[in-house]
């Protein structure tokens, strides 16, 4: 939670001088690539050797990941923080829908009931930072379907290799995947003025250094997301991700100087009282199994 809203923050700090979400993302995904290319090199940790069988099984995946990520940044480059996670606070519910459906699990009335606090709750929470625009909307829209596939398709890629080395692979096709459509997309006017303009607002020092930290709070929060995902189902990983968009939501209220109405604090007690419902629920569930 903590690595996702420095993230979050500095992302958005980044689009207000620097509006190119392609770009950006590619830069996020460079710097974890070398940060695994690193860890690698020194053993932590030990890189898993990748075969034909394997790589058809993460390509799937880094393409989800890459489609959602961009997507995600092109969202929030066009509207506020707040209004971004409370369209992707939908992602239970498509998660829900995938597992049960795709992976053919049996997801319980119950559980589907309790999933409505939270994102009812999450919504509440943002509603007064709201500022509608149809390509925020839609590119967050996108990014809940491509991160949902990436979840099932991670979880079936799990089976081989430990997460860790698994989102190094996924973060280094993703890499390649973003490349084209940043130079087509933004490559000219990045060339024409974005950089100058950037250098220009801020300095060449800040500009370097705020994107290197960017990537590396990126890596890492997906890092240790990743490695949860192995620990957990795709449904519980998802309502964690809900709870966490209530601390971005919070936190980026904070850093943009926003005022925090009632309605805010309510509907974030909502959100926590229906994670709390669904974690119950879902532990009864797993007990009443290993009792069975």
């Amino acid at each position: 939670y903590f690595l996702n809203v420095i993230f979050n923050i500095l992302n958005k700090k980044i689009y207000n001088y620097f509006p190119y979400p392609y770009f950006v993302s590619v830069i996020h995904l460079f710097v974890g690539v070398v940060y695994c290319l690193i860890s690698w090199a020194v053993g932590l940790p030990k890189r898993a050797p990748i075969d034909s069988n394997l790589l058809k099984l993460l390509i799937p995946v880094a393409v989800c990941h890459a489609l959602g990520h961009v997507t995600s940044n092109v969202s929030f480059a066009a509207v506020a923080v707040s209004f971004t996670h409370t369209i992707k606070a939908l992602e239970p519910f498509f998660n829900a829908a995938a597992s049960q459906f795709i992976l053919g699990q049996s997801i319980p009335l119950t559980l589907w009931l309790s999933l409505a606090p939270v994102v009812i709750g999450v919504s509440m929470a943002s509603l007064t930072e709201l500022s509608f625009n149809w390509t925020g909307f839609i590119s967050a829209m996108i990014s809940n379907i491509s991160f949902t596939y990436r979840s099932i398709y991670s979880k079936k890629a799990m089976t081989d290799m430990d997460s860790t080395n698994v989102y190094a692979y996924i973060s280094i096709i993703a890499l390649f995947v973003c490349i084209p459509p940043a130079i087509i997309f933004e490559g000219p006017q990045l060339m024409k003025h974005g950089f100058t303009d950037a250098i220009a607002k801020v300095g060449m020092t800040k500009f370097i250094s705020d994107l290197f930290w960017v990537g590396m709070f990126y890596h890492l929060y997906n890092q240790l997301a990743t490695n949860t995902l192995e620990r957990v189902a795709p449904l519980t990983h998802a309502v964690g991700n809900v709870l966490k968009r209530v601390f971005v939501i919070g936190f980026s209220i904070l850093a943009f100087g926003n005022k925090i109405s009632t309605q805010t604090g309510i509907g974030t007690a909502i959100a926590i009282a229906g994670v709390a419902m669904y974690s119950f629920i879902k532990a009864r569930m797993e007990e009443e199994k290993r009792v069975s």
